[in-house]
């Protein structure tokens, strides 16, 4: 799917139409540090295998893919809905 690297939208901040930078969410790096992680390695050492079961055949086909609007007046991100489709493509338009 083509999606155009600018977008005229409303923006809740500027209270008027402005023109929006698109980019991808992409996840921070983990920290093995974290409350969860050291659960999770916890349950996961000793004898008894895996907390979870490991997934043989994964149930989706596609990842959601999260859009971000940045408003270039005012820098204000938006999150747009995860919209899940296989190839997300920004071209300039």
């Amino acid at each position: 799917m083509n999606i155009p690297k600018v977008i005229r939208k409303y923006c809740a901040k500027c209270k008027t139409h402005t023109e929006q930078k698109v980019s991808i969410y992409k996840a921070g790096k983990r920290r093995g540090s974290a409350r969860g992680e050291r659960r999770h390695a916890e349950r996961k050492k000793g004898y008894g295998g895996q907390k979870f079961p490991k997934l043989a055949k994964p149930a989706k086909v596609t990842k959601k893919v999260t859009p971000i609007m940045t408003c270039t007046v005012c820098k204000k991100k938006y999150n747009k809905v995860g919209v899940r489709i296989k190839k997300f493509e920004l071209v300039a338009a």
